[in-house]
């Protein structure tokens, strides 16, 4: 397990090799770091500028090498953004996890709140667009059908897989009422008490198919009611479609 010390080892070297790279024209921390919330369990996030001229797939590689040659590298994860950067995640053997995007030159600004730029010049900020609820809605009246035909079908641990899909729609959808952050989970312990009451009440204590549709039940009621602040019309047709009368019984769904 990483100390906190260790980690800042770590960044600050990083840093430094950034500093002294010609393929890499700037930095900037983000993430906990740069908020100032940083805590035990925070990772490393550390934005990189490519040089105009510089070869994006051979600093990735040399970056690579070069962290696990540095720190030992355990696995690696990459993520491309809308825009096309990539954000390599590197799991260290001490369980750090580091992400380290590569910005096209152009590309290289802020798009979050929490952007300390550490060296080089920053284009002008923008903001990720935040998930729009018309979708999420979409998502989770799609994971309560396939929870549904799942139960009816006798499919113990599909059903879980798809309660718990319904639950991160339900989720989201809550978090943007509220005026908070809906991306992984990030805020959702600041939902109001109610709404974790409910979330927890929706929860199966067994994989057990009643328990499994009574938790069916009131996720839905909680998905019907949330979808009501947000598109009071479309709840209406969503309650005909997926209310009490729509429980279905085994093998007469098609999902």
């Amino acid at each position: 397990m990483f100390t906190v010390s260790a980690r800042v080892q770590i960044r600050d070297e990083l840093i430094a090799a950034a500093r002294q790279d010609v393929d890499i024209a700037g930095a900037a921390l983000v993430g906990s770091t740069a908020r100032g919330t940083e805590d035990r369990w925070s990772d490393i996030d550390l934005v990189l500028q490519l040089a105009e001229d510089a070869n994006e797939a051979a600093v990735v590689a040399r970056w690579t090498r070069s962290l696990d040659e540095k720190f030992g590298v355990a696995d690696t994860l990459d993520v491309t953004s809308r825009e096309g950067v990539r954000y390599r995640v590197f799991l260290l053997g001490s369980s750090l996890q580091v992400d380290v995007s590569f910005w096209p030159h152009d590309l290289f600004r802020a798009t979050e709140d929490g952007f300390q730029l550490v060296f080089g010049q920053a284009n002008e900020p923008t903001s990720a667009p935040k998930p729009g609820s018309g979708q999420v809605i979409g998502m989770a009246w799609l994971y309560a059908l396939h929870a549904r035909s799942a139960i009816a079908r006798g499919r113990t641990w599909q059903a879980v897989l798809m309660l718990d899909e319904l639950r991160t729609q339900i989720i989201a959808l809550e978090c943007l009422r509220h005026g908070l952050n809906p991306w992984h989970g990030r805020e959702v312990d600041r939902l109001p008490e109610s709404v974790l009451a409910t979330l927890r009440d929706g929860r199966a204590t067994s994989v057990g198919l009643s328990e499994l549709e009574r938790s069916r039940q009131v996720l839905l009621q909680h998905y019907l009611a949330a979808v009501e602040h947000h598109d009071a019309e479309r709840a209406v047709a969503l309650r005909r479609a997926l209310g009490p009368d729509q429980r279905g019984a085994g093998g007469t769904t098609n999902c």
